[in-house]
């Protein structure tokens, strides 16, 4: 059988959407038949997300050297990383049959192998033409977890009753308080729909202002995710990995950029139409700037052609697509 290594990080500090996406790339080797292991960088914050995986809790990073004698021979590797640098990745190269990297924004000039970047904005960036080098480019290889690849058609209501809110494993920023805050002061009747991650540092804060419109979901599995957002009207959530799948289920999103990584891709779905750009977490009027979107998108009509917009981009098989290239190649 075909030995697949993933190598990635995750944690408290550094967030999931990582480990998100290459769950999501297990799980399309696992449909083949295929059962890879997972080596991650991380802490024990990870764990309930590689529970049902073939994992091991390694920091490749610094351990080089185990790092090189696990790869040796292996049939495919991939690599998903902000902080291996390109000796890890030509080293890598060298001792597998196929490489494959995980990329958002040309971070390395990178050794032979595939790079898969599905990202909304992934052509725009002019990657290089390289011998040895293959390109999995744009939104059709974008790898979502499984409960992402079959969704039932979203109802897009007259009115908006209810919204998600969701800031990523770690709300880093703080942001869920305050637009929590937001929502009560202004939209008092709506039901509010809170994520709450493994590495949120502020749960008391959020705790604290829950009233009976609020519903805080703690720290939900792929499909609790997804059944949220199939049942809120809208979501208003960071700019990062979520945003592919809110757009799989066509929920009409208000998007806050809360790292310098999110940028291109609020651009990218700017664009598209699909989502509604709130601004960076710490612009002054960054409520005020949610308060407008809201009102923007209470419009019945506005929020049928984001529903729409949304699934034209994201179809789901985002993960078999890079399998089968892989396996092609």
């Amino acid at each position: 059988m075909l030995k697949v290594f993933i190598l990635t990080e995750g944690g408290k500090n550094i967030g999931f959407g990582h480990i998100t996406r290459c769950t999501a790339l297990y799980q399309a080797f696992e449909e083949k038949g295929i059962i890879p292991k997972f080596i991650v960088n991380g802490d024990e914050s990870v764990l309930d997300l590689l529970k049902d995986l073939n994992y091991r809790l390694l920091n490749w990073i610094d351990k080089k050297e185990e790092l090189f004698d696990l790869v040796k021979g292996v049939d495919v590797a991939i690599i998903d990383s902000y902080l291996a640098d390109k000796d890890i990745y030509k080293t890598i190269s060298e001792y597998v049959k196929i490489s494959v990297y995980l990329d958002d924004n040309k971070r390395l000039d990178y050794p032979k192998g595939i790079v898969v970047n599905g990202a909304i904005y992934a052509q725009e960036l002019k990657y290089p033409a390289k011998k040895g080098l293959t390109y999995l480019l744009g939104s059709k290889y974008m790898p979502l977890r499984k409960e992402f690849w079959d969704v039932p058609e979203k109802e897009i209501k007259e009115n908006i009753e209810s919204v998600m809110i969701t800031f990523g494993g770690d709300d880093m920023r703080n942001m869920t308080p305050k637009v929590l805050r937001l929502l009560q002061n202004n939209f008092p009747d709506l039901i509010k729909n809170v994520v709450i991650g493994k590495g949120f540092k502020n749960i008391c804060e959020v705790e604290e202002l829950k009233d009976n419109k609020t519903n805080l979901i703690y720290y939900p599995d792929a499909e609790k995710i997804k059944n949220v957002m199939l049942e809120s009207d809208i979501a208003i959530s960071a700019a990062g990995q979520t945003t592919y799948e809110l757009a799989r289920v066509g929920i009409p999103t208000i998007a806050i950029s809360i790292a310098k990584n999110q940028l291109d891709n609020v651009k990218g779905w700017e664009k598209t139409g699909f989502i509604e750009y709130a601004g960076w977490w710490s612009d002054k009027d960054i409520l005020n700037n949610i308060y407008n979107c809201l009102e923007k998108i209470s419009s019945f009509q506005i929020r049928k052609e984001k529903n729409k917009k949304g699934i034209l981009y994201i179809d789901g098989e985002g993960g078999s697509r890079i399998v089968e290239s892989i396996l092609e190649g």
